[in-house]
């Protein structure tokens, strides 16, 4: 069977798990699954729901933040509102100098609809993205 019949997670590594709880659970709002080793480190991973089931996997690893690249993105209906609520929990939106940001960090994304980008303690970066 090919790989596209397949659920798919995304997994992110940090350097301290809580730490991590703290930003993914206080401050993004995510709903933990379960919870378990990772490595040596009894009690070290989280599985986060979102959109209906199991979507991010976060465990505590030395190679944490170890790429500049958008680890994840979710797709909202109201980009303005949900940025607004992550701004209010303390999130701080990244500016990238090639893009011109409004006030509230979103950009004009490629192709149509807005972006805005975000980054965990370990400098993960996430974006929130909207067609409109």
């Amino acid at each position: 069977m090919p790989l596209s019949t397949y659920h798919l997670r995304t997994s992110v590594a940090v350097s301290d798990i809580r730490t991590a709880v703290a930003f993914y659970e206080g401050k993004l709002g995510l709903q933990v699954l379960r919870s378990g080793p990772s490595a040596h480190i009894a009690d070290g991973s989280r599985v986060y729901g979102s959109g209906g089931g199991p979507a991010l996997n976060v465990y505590q690893s030395v190679t944490a933040g170890k790429t500049a690249a958008t680890l994840a993105t979710w797709y909202v209906d109201d980009i303005d509102q949900i940025v607004d609520e992550l701004a209010s929990s303390g999130v701080e939106f990244t500016r990238y100098d090639q893009f011109d940001h409004d006030a509230k960090g979103i950009t004009a994304r490629a192709g149509g609809g807005r972006i805005a980008w975000f980054q965990d303690p370990d400098g993960n970066t996430f974006a929130i993205e909207a067609d409109v």
